[in-house]
């Protein structure tokens, strides 16, 4: 295991601390105040100077990240709000939607709401907004390297619909600042049923300011409205009052074959001087999230760089954002079959 520099055993480390949970190790918490009141978290710190909140309470999706206790996500001004306060009609997603490092999206409906075959499907589907069950959350050590493990079930049902299954599984490493993120979705029902998923990942102040570089994969960027410049889609500015959201899809993405056989796109978003809390000082941080394209063929860019509400999204998916009328229109509405299950593969790595 390496460490603050250092390349350690096991019974090294063990001589300079009480406790493992010193350097790093998984916490559950749980908020007591206001409309976060019941709100559960795991909190993960890889002792590499990342820490995350992990809510069961939200699909187990990722609130509040740091780095070396500056932030690299974006919040919402809804702050960690109870899902109990979710209204899935129109637009009211918004009202609710935590932000933090991600939000799923999903897992029959994404982006804009709709109405399809008579249903009424709300912005950006349920998911972000239900409790996880059967969570586990543990460390092991493995010969001399300490992992830690996040996992939870998440279920998304209606009594005559739809019976889709999340098995979400997180993993890290002390030592390193890396997330592997593992998702199984399957079927339990005995009908075909649509499935969309777009994994909303969330950066901001000060990981991204006017110094931050962006290098996508993509040949081929297309904005979602008319209208919109594809011009400084990779650059960021002051945040102004009134800025519109713009949306861009990238295609024909360059990927890579892992070890693994899979061929894998990513993204990198670089800060050059990234704050030292410390003191003055600062260093260059980057962040860079890869993904198994064979599942998650789209990539859409969320660039919101407006007065309190300054975010880029990063966004992975198996569809793009205008809901699944049109999703279905144009022919790309992924159906799972009786049993059916499709896994699903992300890394973040922050260096």
């Amino acid at each position: 295991m390496k460490l603050y520099g250092k390349d350690w055993t096991r019974r090294e480390i063990e001589k300079y601390v009480g406790r493992l949970e010193q350097i790093g190790g998984l916490r559950k918490m749980k908020y007591q105040e206001g409309p976060e009141a019941g709100v559960e978290m795991i909190q993960v710190r890889t002792g590499g100077g990342l820490s995350l909140a992990i809510s069961p309470s939200r699909g187990m999706d990722i609130s509040l990240a740091e780095f070396m206790g500056v932030p690299i996500s974006w919040q919402s001004a809804n702050g960690d709000i109870h899902p109990a306060y979710y209204d899935a009609r129109g637009g009211e997603w918004a009202r609710t939607a935590v932000g933090g490092l991600l939000m799923t999206c999903g897992l029959t409906q994404v982006g804009t709401a709709t109405f399809d075959n008579g249903e009424e499907l709300g912005l950006h589907g349920r998911v972000h907004h239900i409790a996880a069950k059967g969570i586990t959350a543990e460390g092991v050590w493995i010969n001399d390297q300490y992992r830690m493990k996040v996992k939870g079930v998440v279920e998304e049902t209606t009594a005559f619909g739809e019976y889709l299954r999340l098995i979400r599984e997180y993993t890290f490493f002390l030592g390193e600042n890396t997330i592997y993120l593992k998702d199984t979705v399957e079927n339990i029902g005995f009908t075909s049923r649509p499935h969309m998923i777009l994994y909303h990942f969330n950066f901001g102040f000060p990981f991204i300011n006017e110094e931050t570089g962006f290098t996508f994969p993509s040949n081929k960027i297309t904005p979602r409205d008319e209208g919109i410049p594809i011009e400084g889609y990779d650059e960021w500015g002051y945040p102004r009052v009134g800025y519109q959201e713009r949306v861009y899809y990238h295609e024909n993405l360059n990927t890579y074959e892992e070890d693994n056989g899979k061929e894998y796109a990513n993204v990198i978003v670089s800060n050059p001087r990234f704050p030292n809390p410390f003191d003055q000082t600062s260093f260059p941080l980057s962040m860079k999230l890869s993904w198994d394209v064979s599942n998650l063929p789209r990539f859409t860019q969320w660039k919101m760089n407006g007065a309190g509400t300054n975010v880029v999204g990063i966004e992975p998916g198996n569809c793009y954002v205008e809901g699944r009328k049109v999703e279905k229109e144009r022919g790309s509405l992924v159906m799972l079959e009786p049993g059916q299950s499709l896994t699903y593969d992300l890394k973040i790595e922050f260096f």
